[in-house]
Protein backbone atom coordinates (compact mmCIF):
# COMPACT_ATOMS: atom_id res chain seq x y z
CA UNK A 1 0.00 0.00 0.00
CA UNK A 2 1.47 3.32 -0.87
CA UNK A 3 2.11 5.79 1.37
CA UNK A 4 0.14 9.16 1.67
CA UNK A 5 1.90 12.50 0.08
CA UNK A 6 3.78 14.45 2.65
CA UNK A 7 1.43 17.19 4.04
CA UNK A 8 2.83 20.79 4.79
CA UNK A 9 1.43 23.61 5.83
CA UNK A 10 2.92 26.90 5.58
CA UNK A 11 1.90 30.18 7.99
CA UNK A 12 2.63 33.64 8.32
CA UNK A 13 2.46 34.30 11.90
CA UNK A 14 2.52 37.76 13.52
CA UNK A 15 2.00 41.03 11.96
CA UNK A 16 4.36 40.26 9.44
CA UNK A 17 3.46 41.63 5.86
CA UNK A 18 6.27 40.02 3.60
CA UNK A 19 5.15 36.42 1.99
CA UNK A 20 6.72 36.52 -1.04
CA UNK A 21 9.66 34.12 0.41
CA UNK A 22 6.59 31.58 2.64
CA UNK A 23 5.07 31.68 -1.52
CA UNK A 24 8.10 31.43 -2.80
CA UNK A 25 8.84 28.09 -0.46
CA UNK A 26 4.84 26.61 -0.75
CA UNK A 27 5.50 26.40 -4.48
CA UNK A 28 8.55 25.06 -3.97
CA UNK A 29 7.12 22.52 -1.75
CA UNK A 30 4.21 21.54 -4.11
CA UNK A 31 6.17 21.39 -7.13
CA UNK A 32 8.29 18.87 -5.44
CA UNK A 33 5.10 16.46 -4.92
CA UNK A 34 4.08 17.62 -1.33
CA UNK A 35 0.65 18.44 -0.94
CA UNK A 36 0.62 22.27 0.82
CA UNK A 37 -1.69 24.58 2.54
CA UNK A 38 -1.08 28.38 2.88
CA UNK A 39 -2.75 29.86 5.74
CA UNK A 40 -2.03 33.49 4.94
CA UNK A 41 -0.75 36.57 6.21
CA UNK A 42 -1.70 37.58 10.05
CA UNK A 43 -2.18 34.50 11.40
CA UNK A 44 -1.94 33.78 14.85
CA UNK A 45 -0.40 30.79 16.57
CA UNK A 46 -3.23 29.14 17.39
CA UNK A 47 -5.24 29.61 13.90
CA UNK A 48 -2.33 27.92 12.39
CA UNK A 49 -2.42 24.75 14.95
CA UNK A 50 -5.95 24.68 14.17
CA UNK A 51 -5.72 24.59 10.54
CA UNK A 52 -2.73 22.51 10.80
CA UNK A 53 -4.89 19.61 12.41
CA UNK A 54 -7.71 20.29 10.92
CA UNK A 55 -5.66 19.45 7.99
CA UNK A 56 -3.81 16.80 9.26
CA UNK A 57 -0.70 18.14 8.21
CA UNK A 58 3.03 15.98 9.24
CA UNK A 59 4.70 19.45 9.10
CA UNK A 60 4.47 23.25 9.67
CA UNK A 61 6.67 25.79 7.86
CA UNK A 62 6.43 29.11 9.23
CA UNK A 63 7.93 32.24 8.10
CA UNK A 64 8.72 35.06 10.43
CA UNK A 65 10.33 38.25 9.52
CA UNK A 66 9.34 40.70 12.13
CA UNK A 67 11.46 39.69 14.71
CA UNK A 68 9.22 37.65 16.43
CA UNK A 69 10.18 34.33 16.28
CA UNK A 70 10.98 33.47 19.84
CA UNK A 71 7.51 34.66 20.46
CA UNK A 72 5.51 32.63 17.97
CA UNK A 73 7.60 29.57 16.74
CA UNK A 74 7.54 28.31 20.26
CA UNK A 75 4.02 29.04 20.78
CA UNK A 76 3.18 27.24 18.07
CA UNK A 77 5.45 23.69 19.39
CA UNK A 78 3.54 24.29 22.38
CA UNK A 79 -0.03 24.46 21.27
CA UNK A 80 1.26 21.52 19.23
CA UNK A 81 1.56 19.83 22.30
CA UNK A 82 -0.75 21.14 24.07
CA UNK A 83 -3.64 19.46 21.52
CA UNK A 84 -1.71 16.01 21.03
CA UNK A 85 -0.19 16.71 17.75
CA UNK A 86 3.29 17.19 18.58
CA UNK A 87 4.20 14.54 16.08
CA UNK A 88 3.59 17.78 13.29
CA UNK A 89 6.88 18.68 12.99
CA UNK A 90 7.74 22.35 12.83
CA UNK A 91 10.13 24.51 10.94
CA UNK A 92 10.73 28.09 9.61
CA UNK A 93 12.89 30.19 8.01
CA UNK A 94 13.42 34.03 8.59
CA UNK A 95 15.95 36.78 9.77
CA UNK A 96 16.88 34.82 12.69
CA UNK A 97 20.29 35.36 14.51
CA UNK A 98 22.44 31.76 15.18
CA UNK A 99 22.23 32.23 19.09
CA UNK A 100 18.18 32.17 18.51
CA UNK A 101 18.25 29.34 16.27
CA UNK A 102 19.90 27.66 19.20
CA UNK A 103 17.32 28.42 21.38
CA UNK A 104 14.74 27.46 19.12
CA UNK A 105 15.88 24.59 18.50
CA UNK A 106 15.92 23.73 22.46
CA UNK A 107 12.32 24.54 22.24
CA UNK A 108 11.20 21.74 19.71
CA UNK A 109 11.47 23.56 16.45
CA UNK A 110 12.63 21.36 14.04
CA UNK A 111 14.92 23.34 11.69
CA UNK A 112 15.47 26.78 10.66
CA UNK A 113 16.76 28.26 7.61
CA UNK A 114 18.30 31.31 7.16
CA UNK A 115 17.74 34.01 4.20
CA UNK A 116 20.16 32.84 1.14
CA UNK A 117 18.68 29.24 1.95
CA UNK A 118 17.58 27.85 -1.44
CA UNK A 119 14.49 25.70 -1.58
CA UNK A 120 16.17 22.58 -2.93
CA UNK A 121 17.70 22.50 0.37
CA UNK A 122 14.33 23.12 2.26
CA UNK A 123 12.96 20.31 -0.02
CA UNK A 124 15.85 17.83 1.06
CA UNK A 125 15.10 18.53 4.68
CA UNK A 126 11.22 18.06 4.31
CA UNK A 127 12.02 14.57 2.26
CA UNK A 128 14.87 13.45 5.17
CA UNK A 129 13.24 14.57 7.83
CA UNK A 130 9.44 14.80 7.43
CA UNK A 131 7.06 11.08 7.63
CA UNK A 132 3.45 10.83 7.15
CA UNK A 133 1.77 10.71 10.23
CA UNK A 134 -0.95 8.12 9.13
CA UNK A 135 -3.65 7.76 7.38
CA UNK A 136 -3.59 6.14 3.52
Amino acid sequence: MAQRTIRVLVGKPGLDGHDRGAKVVARALRDAGFEVIYTGLHQTPEMIVSAAIQEDVDAVGLSIMSGAHMTLMPRVVDLLQEKNAADIKVFGGGIIPEDDIVALKQRGVAEIFTPGASTQAIIEWVRANVHPRGGA
